[in-house]
């Protein structure tokens, strides 16, 4: 685009579109500024302001007291306004109670469920020392001790795995005793 003989791209409309916007940045911070600098109005400052009296009216007038704030008791409350305090004090004293009801069953839940995982860390802790233990005996006495964890009698383990008999009821006697 040409302008009496100033040749503007789009990249110098974006730079001028920036500046424009950084000038009005600049002119909103020293509004916000000038306000900020002003000291609070009162009431009547602001009054006189917004109505400015004539110099007549302005001659004639008695001077302005300040009246001090009354005092006065608040009126007691209506029957209706009793009756929904009331209402509102039952519901909310139902709802505390059945928060209350519904924490303490969550609390229950809880220690069943830690319970329970502590029953699954130790069940979980046997098998792995039985995997532990087979893995760190022979393979002979490794079948020898699956075995006897199966119910075998120390005969047919001595035969199948071909060890002595004494081997066999020692194999059955450690495996009883891991799982105790």
């Amino acid at each position: 685009m040409e302008i009496d003989g100033w040749v503007i791209g789009m990249r110098e409309g974006v730079i001028v579109l920036i500046a424009l916007v950084a000038l009005y940045i600049v002119v909103v911070v020293l509004r916000m500024l000038g306000l900020r600098r002003q000291p609070p109005k009162t009431e009547a400052a602001a009054a006189t302001e917004l109505a400015p009296l004539s110099p007549a009216a302005v001659a004639s007038a008695a001077p302005v007291r300040e009246l001090a704030p009354l005092d006065m008791p608040e009126p007691p409350p209506s029957a209706e306004t009793r009756q929904e305090q009331a209402t509102r004090a039952t519901a909310e004293e139902f709802e505390r109670q059945r928060l209350e009801r519904e924490v303490f069953q969550l609390r229950d839940e809880v220690d069943a469920l830690r319970g329970e995982l502590a029953a699954l860390r130790q069940d979980m802790q046997q098998e792995l020392a039985h995997l532990r233990a087979a893995q760190a005996i022979s393979p002979i006495y490794g079948e020898a001790a699956q075995m006897a964890a199966a119910g075998y009698d120390p005969a047919a383990i001595a035969e199948r795995c071909g060890i002595a008999r004494a081997e066999a009821e020692l194999m059955v006697a450690l495996v009883k005793n891991q799982e105790r």
